[in-house]
């Protein structure tokens, strides 16, 4: 039991389980985030375009069992299958987003690291003046 146990310590503190770990734990809060921008405000923004149209009340009635109706609710299926195209778009404008941001950093980045390169570097006054006395006495042996 005690080879069990240490086996399992090992298994959870290697670094990969908790990078996984928190990966999807970011992953289950970014699809909250993702559920919630789809659900408050594209669904209500086309239900308003498309007249409010809601497809989850659609369905068929296609028999009877034990005195009960058999529903064919089809419109569920619909709307959750517009839901998920809903949220496909909205993640993809986020990475279209973050990737647009990314490009912007890095181009400011590398125009920062240019300009700070085209910058001569400032020579010290003590430099200059031993610059100026080794000229001098280059002419003075002419």
């Amino acid at each position: 039991m005690k080879g069990v146990l240490k086996e399992f310590t090992d298994f959870i503190n290697r670094g990969n389980v908790v990078d996984l770990a928190i990966a999807v734990i970011i992953g289950i809060a970014f699809g909250k985030i993702i559920t919630s921008f789809v659900v408050d405000i594209l669904t209500p923004l086309i239900g308003i375009i498309a007249g409010g149209i809601n497809f989850s009340s659609l369905a068929v009635v296609i028999g009877k069992q034990q005195g009960k109706e058999v529903v064919l609710a089809y419109g569920k299926f619909l709307q959750t299958s517009f839901d998920f195209l809903l949220t496909a778009v909205a993640l993809f404008l986020v990475i279209k987003l973050l990737a647009q941001h990314e490009k912007w950093r890095t181009a400011k980045l590398r125009k920062d690291q240019t300009s700070s390169e085209d910058k001569p570097a400032e020579v010290k006054e003590e430099v200059l003046l031993l610059r100026e006395i080794r000229d001098n006495l280059k002419n003075r042996s002419l």
